[in-house]
């Protein structure tokens, strides 16, 4: 630590602790005694970071190879303390019986546990150097202990779920390990392995000290694992699976080589070399996100990352990105981390920004306005579209609530806004500046307004007043235009926003607006700077066929929909003006202005064979099945079906690409309700013969055994037995027997099931859950699931204090997200009557998740 910041930190905290005093003069003379409160609360972290440094932890484990044997534990913390006015509160989110023994100082005490918090009394501590020894059981809650491998995953405070420890983003620390395993598991972990010991049935596994990291970065995985190594540019990283498809298998050269080329480019774009001791990753079997960001020992979902022939190329491309995203969190979230949890969009903004940049670059053929667009701009206004919409920058007074501030506005709302920075700054300016702020807060913590600060010096723009609406409000602009013609010609051209909540408020943004002629198209820049701006540059231009609004892509809310160029859609030769398109029908479909549900099947059916991009492809056919199952109801459903099925699979025959014939027979396989069509999937399925030019996988096979399962067709327990059979991998015939109580077509055997989430260990498997639920809630079945309504929300609760972080969001689309009827509506509603005080966040997550259910009301017919 520098002079420099000792002296502000003891600065600071004498003008703390005068304040809490109520002392003017004389030496600071604390009488103010720390609350002793459940999670960690801010005022907690912010006293201990004024008051602490240094940290250190040398944990020991001693996992056993029976899945539910306690696991001993022995922990030594080392740190420096400035202060001991106050009680130390050492966290720890398990039963005091845990807890063994405690020696502070070489003295044993006695254990005062209370809310979550080993407290230490004043008179065990002294300024200076300070050392807390720990004999505990560890906590399983974040161990996710299977029964043959087990792994951390302790964001956003789930550190002190499994260990004692100051569990706050800017109390770094270096953690040294030491791991004692069954004889045949492997281990990985933050840091190199200094040596192993065999002792018996057991091996001993001891780690170097670890790169300065916070806790929620602390991770190991051990278990039964294969390991792979690969030398390439200087670097030799390790991969640990278990996966046993050869042909997936095949996909573990291509991974090592996304990984170095995402490497390359942050070093370069940054101008800051890879940061850590080591750089290795492992492939965990249903992971509960696509990856998390381990400094040396990166998780991955490994259904991400083990591909085979019949993945698409959104698949391939997603893989890419996710990778990348990974690898640009070492310097984005690892080297730099956020001070406090209200900006940890910080990293996931960043995260998802240098990824696209990394996938324009290192892709093959990659379309980056397309991608973006596409990735970002639906699943944001899934959200902002929303009465539950949550700012990108939240409030945050307890780390318990952290995972709440998770979703689709940090993960793309948030690049969004980024990207609309960096073209009001210029790209050099904005990566100049992302260059000061990574050396400056280097292994070390920031705020988003010491960014800011950063960049606002690089340019004229009023970065503050920019920084109001896009970033610390929710929701997103309306826009209207006034067009006029004059003698063949343009007269009058306004464009015109508005707060989709009707607020007068102003997103300052540059996007495109595009004249479409039957030879050509005229593209102009918006500077949309004020509420509204006469279009000047188009005056006198030759009246069009049609104006097309946001034409690029990058323009953030809802547009106005010149109705004569619907027709004129597959004569856009630009992927990424049809994708714009395709967007804004559908939300202006969503708010009741000017396009109706029939009318976005039709456009969709009609544009679907035409769209060769298949990426496009793909939002076109999600747009189609979204439409059908969420705003048509089930009456006109059934008179739909024959005519959308004949279409897809004709359209699926007639065209070139394997991949785009693939997303046809997807969609006809999500839509099929006539017994031809689901003979002839069953025969698909049963053969195992594909359509002509599609590649079908064992995934693929296991989803059409699904498929036919919740459409009771006959004898879908035995095809889902003999799927079963079919699965090789131990882990995806686990996932399969989850799932089967959920789609039985006896349903006394899926209210059981449904029963048995309510107690936690039958919810440790997030992802086989959510799409479990996806199942049990799947419109066909929603006369006789939607009873499971109430009790689920009265679950939100728990599933945000023992789940992950996208569980509670998992949990709630996953069962809301297909609803229809006036009383499902409404249990939604007096849940949230009869609630009045209910955590705002969580309330956020239901709103918005009810969000289809709302429209619903007005859209079904």
């Amino acid at each position: 630590m520098s002079k420099h910041s000792y002296t502000f930190k003891v600065a600071s905290l004498a003008l703390s602790l005068a304040i809490l005093s109520g002392c003017s003069k004389g030496p600071a003379t604390s009488t103010y005694t720390l609350p002793v409160e459940t999670g960690v609360s801010r005022e907690l972290a912010e006293h201990r970071n004024l008051t602490m440094s240094n940290v250190q932890y040398d944990i020991k484990l001693r996992i056993p190879a029976v899945k539910d044997a306690p696991i001993p534990a022995t922990e030594t913390i080392s740190f420096n303390l400035l202060s001991k006015e106050q009680a130390l509160h050492i966290d720890f989110k398990e039963q005091q019986d845990h807890l063994h023994a405690i020696q502070v100082n070489g003295k044993q005490i006695p254990t005062v546990f209370q809310n979550e918090h080993i407290v230490i009394d004043p008179r065990y501590l002294k300024e200076g150097q300070n050392q807390v020894q720990l004999e505990f059981t560890a906590g399983n809650l974040s161990l996710n202990r299977n029964e043959d491998y087990l792994y951390t995953l302790l964001v956003p405070d789930r550190a002190r779920t499994v260990f004692p420890c100051f569990d706050q983003p800017d109390l770094k620390a270096v953690f040294k390990l030491t791991l004692t395993l069954p004889q045949n598991w492997k281990a990985l972990a933050n840091a190199p392995l200094q040596d192993s010991v065999m002792t018996g049935a057991t091996k001993t596994y001891t780690y170097l000290p670890s790169d300065t990291i916070p806790t929620y970065l602390f991770s190991f995985v051990a278990g039964d694992f294969r390991k792979v190594s690969n030398s390439d540019r200087g670097r030799t990283m390790h991969f640990y699976h278990r996966e046993t498809d050869q042909d997936k298998l095949k996909s573990i050269d291509p991974v090592f080589s996304i990984h170095r080329d995402a490497l390359a480019f942050m070093e370069d774009y940054t101008q800051i070399p890879y940061p850590f001791q080591k750089f290795d990753f492992v492939a965990i079997p249903d992971f509960q996100y696509g990856g998390m960001e381990h400094v040396g020992a990166i998780d991955y979902k490994a259904s991400t990352l083990f591909l085979d022939e019949g993945a698409t190329k959104d698949q391939l491309v997603a893989r890419s990105n996710l990778i990348a995203h990974e690898t640009a969190h070492m310097w984005f979230g690892d080297l730099v981390t956020m001070r406090w949890f209200n900006d940890v969009w910080m990293k996931e903004v960043f995260a998802n920004f240098m990824a696209d940049k990394i996938s324009k670059t290192t892709v093959k053929d990659s379309n980056y306005d397309l991608k973006f667009l596409i990735d970002h701009f639906p699943a944001a206004y899934s959200v902002d579209r929303t009465a539950g919409a949550n700012p990108i920058r939240q409030d945050l007074a307890n780390l318990q609530d952290a995972g709440s501030l998770y979703g689709n506005i940090i993960y793309h709302k948030a690049p969004i806004m980024m990207r609309q920075l960096e073209r009001l700054m210029g790209e050099k300016a904005f990566q100049e500046g992302l260059q000061v702020y990574l050396k400056t807060y280097a292994n070390s913590n920031a705020t988003w307004p010491q960014l800011i600060e950063i960049l606002d010096a690089r340019t004229p723009a009023d970065l503050q007043a920019w920084n109001k609406v896009w970033v610390n409000e929710p929701g997103r602009p309306v826009f209207d235009s006034k067009l006029d013609v004059e003698d063949g010609k343009i007269s009058v051209f306004s464009i015109s926003q508005k707060g989709e909540d009707g607020s007068d408020r102003l997103w300052p943004q540059l996007f495109e607006v595009a004249l479409v002629y039957d030879d050509r198209v005229e593209e102009y820049t918006v500077n949309m700077n004020q509420p509204s701006v006469e279009f000047q540059e188009v005056i006198g231009k030759e009246w069009p066929l049609y104006v097309l609004f946001n034409s690029s892509g990058q323009g953030y809310g809802t547009f106005p929909i010149d109705a004569r160029g619907i027709s004129y859609l597959p004569k856009l030769q630009n992927p990424v003006m049809r994708a714009s398109s395709y967007i804004n029908l559908y939300e202006n479909m969503l708010n009741g202005v000017d396009i109706k549900p029939d009318m976005m099947h039709y456009i969709t059916l009609l544009q679907s064979p035409n769209e060769q991009e298949e990426l496009n492809l793909k939002l076109l056919t999600g747009y189609l099945s979204e439409t059908f199952w969420k705003f048509t109801s089930p009456e006109q459903r059934a008179k739909l079906a024959p005519a959308f099925e004949k279409n897809l699979w004709e359209a699926m025959e007639k065209q070139k690409s394997g991949n785009n014939k693939k997303l046809f027979f997807k969609a006809y396989q999500n839509i099929a309700l006539t017994k031809e069509a689901l003979d002839r999937l069953h025969q698909v399925w049963q053969s195992q013969k594909a359509p002509t030019g599609v590649t079908l996988t064992e995934d693929d096979y296991t989803s059409l055994a699904l498929s036919l399962a919740v459409r009771d067709y006959t004898n879908s327990e035995g095809i889902l037995q003999k799927q079963l059979g079919r699965i090789k991998n131990p882990d995806r015939q686990k996932r399969l027997q989850f799932l089967m109580p959920a789609l039985s077509s006896d349903e006394q055997v899926r209210d059981g099931f449904f029963a048995s989430l309510k107690d936690r260990s039958n919810r440790d498997k997030e992802a086989w859950v959510g799409t479990a639920l996806s199942y049990l809630h799947h419109p066909l079945r929603a006369e006789s699931s939607e009873k499971y309504l109430r009790e689920s929300l009265e679950l939100v609760e728990e599933i945000q204090l023992t789940g992950d972080i996208f569980f509670p969001t998992n949990w709630l689309q996953s069962t809301f997200g297909y609803y229809q009827t006036p009383t499902a509506a409404q249990t939604i509603r007096t849940f949230l009557a009869e609630h009045p005080n209910y955590n705002p966040k969580l309330k956020g997550k239901i709103l918005q998740a009810a969000d289809p259910v709302y429209r619903a009301e007005k859209l079904v017919k």
